[in-house]
């Protein structure tokens, strides 16, 4: 029986410029980061959580060939690949934060839906970031 998710994997184009964006500026945590003869294991998480990791991916060797790796970069900087939800207890402070930091590859502002106030980015490689804070907004 599976009983958790423990590591899933976004495609970044450097991985030093994905740790800074994740931990710098969105306040994840470093996890892993190991080096593998020419291979880097290198996750983020949340701060304090025994959860799942994401796997901070370059396209190239081992993984792929190089054609396959350039196919790759090019839907990573289109932004076609798969994103990831995070959730936060303050989406509203968090866009403002970024914002005062000079960030401002936002896709989408913070908004209100029946599920609660999301707001959407794209990191330094293009991948798609949704931010949610879950449940009904306060003075909405």
């Amino acid at each position: 029986m599976i009983t958790k998710l423990n590591v899933t994997s976004i495609y970044v184009h450097d991985k030093d410029e994905a740790l800074k964006f994740y931990v710098d500026m969105l306040g994840l945590e470093k996890g892993n980061d190991v080096q593998q003869g020419d291979y880097r294991w290198l996750t983020v998480r949340v701060p304090g959580a025994d959860g799942t990791e994401i796997s901070l991916e370059q396209p190239g060797p081992p993984l792929h060939d190089e054609a396959t790796a350039e196919q790759l970069r090019e839907l990573i900087a289109k932004g076609a690949l798969n994103g990831i939800v995070l959730n936060s207890d303050d989406v509203r402070g968090l866009y403002e934060s970024l914002k005062a930091q000079g960030f401002s590859d936002f896709t989408q502002e913070p908004t209100a839906h029946f599920y609660g106030t999301d707001m959407g980015l794209r990191d330094p490689s293009g991948n798609a970031v949704r931010i949610l804070q879950q449940g009904q907004e306060q003075n909405a």
